[in-house]
Order: structure tokens, then sequence, then C-alpha cells
């Protein structure tokens, strides 16, 4: 229980701390101003692009599922994802959504393993997807900001998630000495669907070239809620910025990405000319309509008949794991 509490906790603080640093450094009245201005229009767009967003991490992962020889429906796909996403922003440190997702694709017949391992590697393709595009931003970003400082980071990140998935695929290949024990054994089992999925030109490009367009889709998203805050910027500004932007708040250090991603969006739309006030306002609504288009998610799970075990079961698997770590 402590093992599961201490990190929300530590989250929590970040995320607090962050936010009230940044409110220290603007002009709330400014802000509020800024942000009751949004023209509703260019609001429901924003949301219908996060609809959209829903299923392109749907089709994602259905994507690496049939990479792994399996299928779920785009309808059973979406729904889960829909509940996931419900469960990570709408109730942040509870229960986590891919967990969830796990279980609910395992209740509908799957294989455990195949189930887990097609979310990791999903989110592992979103996060390398995520490093690729800032890269291939990477010439817009300097043309327009002109500090050559980072010039290496994030092709080196790119380099590094490379890198990583390599090791990934040839766990299962390690001497047997090094095999041994059940962490080990999974991983092994994940090194060949890594493989299955990767080194797959249909499914790997698949998985990957959906993840990339998913992050250049909440780019535009931003755009729109820009445009509705009448803020100076331009759709190339948000497809080069929003990239690192949503990089730093993927980072797991922070309830749902919040202060993390107030703190990068001032930096990075300060580097063209956008006042903090603005940059705040921006990623603040931002949050709040992702927040408010997962809510249909929990109708999703409320409906579903089963839902009174899975928060229970998934209770249950994470002590016995808990259980099963603690040394006797």
């Amino acid at each position: 229980m402590v093992k599961r509490v201490v990190p929300w906790v530590l989250k929590l603080s970040l995320s607090g701390g962050m936010i009230y640093y940044v409110s220290t450094k603007i002009d709330l009245e400014a802000s509020w101003a800024k942000a009751r201005s949004l023209d509703p229009t260019y609001l429901l767009l924003a949301i219908v692009l996060l609809i959209v967003q829903l299923v392109l991490g749907s089709e994602r992962w259905r994507a690496a599922l049939r990479g792994l020889g399996e299928y779920l429906s785009p309808g059973q796909a979406f729904r889960f994802q829909y509940i996931s996403l419900f469960f990570n922003l709408a109730l942040p440190g509870m229960v986590g959504g891919d967990a969830l997702r796990v279980w609910k694709a395992h209740k509908t017949g799957l294989g455990f393993a195949p189930a887990f391992n097609s979310v990791v590697l999903e989110r592992a393709a979103t996060v390398l997807g995520l490093a690729v595009l800032v890269t291939a931003m990477e010439p817009f970003l300097y043309a327009r900001i002109g500090d050559h400082s980072l010039l290496y980071l994030f092709p080196l990140l790119t380099l590094g998630g490379v890198l990583g998935l390599g090791v990934l695929m040839v766990l299962d290949r390690l001497p047997p000495r090094f095999r041994a024990g059940k962490i080990v054994g999974g991983l092994a089992h994940l090194a060949k669907d890594t493989r299955r999925v990767f080194l797959s030109p249909l499914h790997g490009g698949a998985v990957l070239g959906l993840a990339i367009l998913g992050h250049m889709n909440v780019s535009l998203v931003a755009y729109l809620l820009a445009l509705g805050l009448d803020m100076p910027v331009s759709v190339l500004d948000c497809l080069v910025l929003i990239p690192p932007v949503i990089l730093a708040a993927t980072l797991p250090l922070s309830i749902s990405g919040w202060g993390l991603r107030e703190g990068a969006m001032v930096a990075a739309f300060g580097m063209v000319g956008v006042p903090a006030e603005s940059s705040v306002v921006l990623s603040v609504v931002f949050g709040l309509v992702t927040m408010g288009i997962a809510v249909p998610g929990g109708a999703f799970w409320l409906a579903d008949k089963e839902r009174a075990q899975d928060i229970p079961d998934l209770i249950e698997d994470a002590e016995a794991a808990e259980n099963e770590d603690t040394p006797a």
C-alpha cells in the first residue's frame, strides 16, 4: 500500500509546487481575462480533434495487437482506451489507466501476456514517435528561435529510444544464468513480442506512424486553442513547440503532467515572444479540456456490467505482486 501511495504524494507535491511557482511569475488577473476570452468555436473544434485523438490511440493499440496476432474490435479498443483516459486523468493515482486497459482486454479472452505486452509496446511507440517528431521538427525550431544550445539533445533522445528498443529485443538471448526468475522470463517474452511488432515494416510502421500522427494532432489541438485565445502563434510554431512540451509532460514525475506542462509551455512559447500569462492559460485550458473529454470514459466504465470487479481484481493482483517481491 505504501509503495503505491508515496510516489503519488511525491507527484502531487511536484505538480503543486510547479503550479505555485509558475503562478508567482504571472499576472493572475490578466490570465483570467485571457481565459474568459476563449472563442467557443475554436474550443469546439479542439474537442473534435481530441475525440479523433482517442480513435488514433485505439487504432495504434490495435496495430500493436495485430503485430502479436491478436485482435480487438474497433469498438472494444475505443471503449477501453476511453476508460483508460478517464482513470489516468480524472482519477489520477487511483488505478492506472493502462493497467485497467490490460485487464479489460484480458477479460475479452486475450491472453494476459499479449494484452500486457501490446500496451507496453504501444506506449513505447508513443514515446519513440514523440522523440522522432521532435527531432524532425528541430531544424524548424532553430530557424524560428536562432538558439542552437539544445542542438544535440533531441537527436540523442531519439537515439537512446532506438537503442533501448534494441536492447529490449535481445533480452531473451542473454546467457541462461541471466534469464532466471519470473521478471526476466516475462521480459524475455516481451523481447520476442517487440521483435514481432517493430521488425515488421507493416506493423511497426503502423504503430509508429499512428504515434507520430497522434502527436501532430495534439499540436493542432493546441493551435486551435491558441487561436481561440488570440495568441500570436502559427500552426508551424505549435508543430515545433508543442512536441517538446508533451515530452516534458509525459515524464512520470507529476500528476497527469500538471505543473510540468505549464512550466514547459511558458519556456517553449517564451522563445517566440508569447507572454507567460498566455502560455499558462493555453496550458491550463488544454489540460482542463482534456480532462473534460475524459469524463465520458467514466460513463463507458459505469455502463460495463463487470465494472464492480475491475478495481478489486486489479488491487488484489497488485498486492499479490507486492507480497511476492517482499522478502520473508
